[in-house]
């Protein structure tokens, strides 16, 4: 079990990694990647059961779903430092014939993706249908699913939603990335949402705050938390409080790099604040 200065250590990598990939190629989204870093650090590096030895049915093992699919720096990094393609592989972020294109998809067969995802929306129908698949075949592993809070204004999660309470899929653990910010602005100037511990909970689901979504300990304590709340009738979510471009001060509170670009001075500036822990690519 990795400490959480290892834990810290190994998010600080892919913060500079996310902002190299983006930068390299001067297209992606840095913004909610950065702010998702230390909840896909803790779910690779702790959280989840899975095997690296790649199988797209995932028969007794936890699987992960990205619904978000736009914040795929944070989720390759993760992969290839968790050991399911090489790291020098990243890379190959965005370019042409790269298994890592801007949103993930399987036709590559990169180890890890088992969805195409970018079009927003779908990503907890998938990860539900995943959950049942399970219980029929008698595995008692756990479906995770992540989506952004601005995502959550697509109609189709809401279908999700009602359908996984109506039949009990209680092995499912769908987490929203609450950063109330979104391309256009913040969510509440785009599409004010209300409360969505209300809206969950009226849909029939069990509901756990993370206030700390960007501290590793308070992301474990949360996930444990809804871990203990699977196989209980009713499907888990977690509001995970982030603040998007976490750790790279210039990206912080505000929405302008949901999908932007640093220049060259502005990743030596990021880079700086963010020390080499695992190696670069």
């Amino acid at each position: 079990m990795p400490t959480t200065q290892q834990l810290q250590d190994f998010t600080q990598q892919v913060r500079r990694d996310i902002v190299r990939m983006v930068h390299a190629v001067n297209s992606g989204h840095p913004g909610g990647s950065l702010g998702c870093a230390e909840f896909f650090t803790c779910l690779y590096q702790e959280i989840m059961n899975y095997s690296t030895d790649f199988t797209m049915d995932g028969t007794n093992e936890d699987l992960f779903f990205l619904s978000n699919g736009h914040i795929s720096p944070v989720y390759y990094s993760v992969l290839a430092h968790s050991g399911f393609f090489p790291v020098a592989e990243l890379a190959t972020f965005r370019k042409l014939d790269s298994r890592l294109q801007g949103h993930p998809t399987t036709h590559e067969a990169l180890p890890g993706i088992r969805i195409a995802s970018g079009s927003l929306g779908q990503g907890m129908s998938v990860a539900i249908g995943a959950a049942e698949a399970k219980k029929l075949n008698g595995d008692d592993k756990i479906v995770y699913s992540l989506h952004g809070d601005g995502e959550l204004q697509e109609g189709q999660i809401w279908e999700a939603a009602m359908y996984a309470s109506a039949k009990k899929v209680d092995n499912l653990i769908s987490t929203v990335d609450l950063n109330e910010k979104q391309i256009d602005g913040s969510t509440d100037e785009v599409l004010p949402m209300g409360s969505l511990k209300a809206k969950f909970e009226a849909f029939g689901w069990d509901v756990v705050e993370i206030k700390e979504g960007n501290n590793v300990e308070a992301i474990l304590n949360g996930m444990a938390d809804a871990k203990s709340r699977t196989g209980k009738g009713k499907p888990v979510c977690v509001l995970l409080y982030t603040e998007m471009g976490n750790g790279v001060d210039f990206m912080m509170h505000t929405h302008a790099w949901h999908g932007k670009a640093p220049n060259d001075e502005q990743l030596a500036s990021a880079l700086a604040q963010n020390p080499e822990t695992l190696g670069d690519y």
